[in-house]
């Protein structure tokens, strides 16, 4: 079994409180009508690499970053620091920043579409998570991985944003949580890959997903199924439908991508294509997995951005707001949805083999970008995870394809059912710090997907 902890140990740094601290400094620093803006992110992580379900790496990173945006007038100045933690050696370094933007500010330009929050809010998020100790992981993966052709990657700890202003706003945002993917590999090379991601680590959930994919290897080690180019009757499961939506999403919702004609959904915004009526798509801070407010100062809410297969609005960022007449709503600078949810259906997890009858299985889609953004149409590669399927039984796995289609087809005439059960998926990526943010989203029954070469 495996041991639990909580990710804040007796030697981690307090940085709510460190962060408290700096921030009521900077207010103490603040000269004449400046307005400084100060955003944090910082990480209690453990990060474990498996190969052949043995540890190939394990370490542990405590690391915190401070960026300030002083503002003075329509002029303004960025700084990011690294914070050590040491609160004396710290203010140091914020008071030398400070100094420094303060001199560059004299000779910029003024911003036109500098815009941030004013109001005066507070709101803070803290979730404590059971996370497994990574002794009792490396015993657990040992003990179900054993026999196996184990590869996978563990990350888990605290995360941790905040946010201050010297008018008087303070936001923080600090949770516990876990991101597990591994892979299964047979003789032949291919791999069942499988996630495990949440705040609350169960041995038995984690021994099952393992047990699941083991079931499938014997299918992998079949002689795999060649399918000539055409459209076939799919399932997507959770995680292939968010390789689709997770490109489309890069501009897809944003404000200003649609004001500039560049929306690759912006045929949707415009009310020339509506998809399934059962299609409601939203960015759902209520998931509690990105923090409720943004760098500029605003409180973050859910945002309707389809419903009812229909466009309802848009992720706007202030800069977007200042430029374009419209109004913020909270959106971060990239304008991506951070929080993206998408309304289950009716279809149950059991039902789905029985349902699709013949045709395939997708587990997930590789390498996805698009082929023709103005019909948000997209290409990309399946893999090892797709599966031949006949009278509700998998029989092969599918040769490596391309794919090309259309989201608005697949989410609007192909459409048959929405999965029952939306996964949770939280984003996985680790580039420079661990990420917060993910998808919640069912698996999709379609007529037909569109397989190339």
């Amino acid at each position: 079994m495996s041991q639990f902890m909580s990710a804040r140990s007796a030697s981690s740094i307090d940085w709510q409180q460190h962060f408290t601290s700096l921030a009521d400094a900077i207010e103490r620093l603040q000269q004449g009508a400046e307005t400084t803006l100060s955003s944090f992110a910082g990480e209690q992580s453990d990060f474990i690499r498996f190969n052949s379900g043995k540890v190939r790496q394990i370490g542990s990173v405590s690391q915190g970053k401070l960026t300030l945006r002083l503002i003075d007038g329509a002029r303004q100045a960025y700084s990011t620091l690294t914070v050590c933690g040491d609160l004396k050696q710290d203010l140091d370094d914020v008071s030398a920043a400070l100094a420094t933007l303060r001199e560059s500010l004299r000779g910029a330009a003024d911003d036109p579409h500098l815009l941030f929050d004013t109001s005066q809010w507070q709101r803070a998020t803290q979730r404590s998570g059971k996370l497994p100790a990574p002794g009792g992981l490396l015993r657990i993966v040992a003990e179900c991985a054993q026999g196996l052709d184990f590869v996978g990657f563990y990350a888990g700890g605290t995360i941790v944003r905040g946010f201050a202003s010297t008018g008087g706003s303070r936001g923080w945002y600090e949770v516990d949580n876990f991101n597990f993917s591994w892979s299964l590999y047979d003789p032949s090379g291919r791999a069942i890959k499988t996630t495990y991601a949440g705040d609350d680590w169960s041995d038995a959930v984690f021994a099952r997903k393992v047990e699941q994919a083991a079931a499938r290897l014997s299918v992998l080690a079949r002689t795999p199924r060649s399918l000539a180019p055409g459209r076939y009757r799919s399932y997507l499961a959770p995680e292939a439908l968010a390789e689709l939506l997770g490109v489309a999403a890069w501009s897809g919702f944003s404000a200003r991508a649609q004001a500039t004609s560049r929306s690759e959904l912006y045929k949707l915004h415009v009310g020339e294509i509506v998809v399934d009526p059962r299609v409601t798509i939203s960015e759902d801070l209520n998931l509690g997995i990105t923090p409720g407010f943004n760098d500029d100062g605003y409180l973050r809410e859910s945002v309707p951005l389809i419903q009812g297969g229909r466009s309802a609005e848009r992720l706007t960022n202030a800069r977007s707001a200042r430029e374009y007449g419209l109004t913020p709503n909270g959106a971060l600078a990239s304008e991506s949805p951070a929080a993206l949810s998408m309304q289950a259906g009716d279809l149950r997890e059991e039902d789905v083999l029985a349902k699709l009858d013949s045709g395939l299985y997708i587990g997930n889609l590789w390498y996805v970008n698009f082929s023709d953004r103005m019909n948000c149409r997209l290409t990309g590669m399946t893999r090892f995870a797709t599966f031949w399927v006949e009278n509700g039984q998998i029989v092969a796995p599918l040769e490596a394809m391309r794919f090309d289609d259309s989201l608005y087809r697949l989410l609007g005439s192909e459409l048959e059912q929405l999965g029952a059960q939306a996964e949770l998926l939280l984003s996985d990526s680790t580039w420079g710090e661990r990420a917060t943010g993910g998808m919640q989203l069912p698996g999709i029954l379609t007529r037909s997907f569109e397989l190339t070469l």
